[in-house]
């Protein structure tokens, strides 16, 4: 099943946007999910991730800001961001995770194409 992000723009800072990752297939087929970005010139970083009972973890980052959610019946994964900040200015892609020895690992190759957001002071 492959996920791809859309959902990004252009907004002023101290707006939102929310993001969002359809799954081409039944998104419970596993059961962690997350949200990356990668900013220009820095490597991508882990933001926000999903169990398949809810359960949710941020990056201190995004913590107070940004909520990940997930719809099963859209087989839809979420990212509302709030409060934005130009340092919030990235490519964002959704990612099936591995937990493996207390951490999350992407579950996949294929990135896809992202969706980018950017963040005007």
């Amino acid at each position: 099943v492959q996920l791809q992000a859309y959902g990004g723009g252009l907004v002023q800072a101290g707006g939102s946007l929310r993001l969002s990752c359809a799954a081409s297939g039944d998104i419970r087929s596993g059961n962690y999910l997350g949200w990356y970005r990668q900013a220009p010139g820095k490597e991508r970083e882990l933001i926000a991730t999903i169990t398949a009972t809810d359960n949710t973890d941020y990056a201190e980052s995004v913590k107070g800001r940004f909520t990940i959610s997930r719809d099963n019946a859209k087989n839809t994964m979420y990212l509302q961001m709030n409060s934005l900040k130009p340092e919030d200015t990235a490519v964002y892609y959704c990612m099936w995770l591995l937990w493996y020895d207390g951490s999350y690992y992407p579950a996949d190759d294929w990135w896809g194409q992202g969706t980018l957001v950017t963040v005007s002071s």
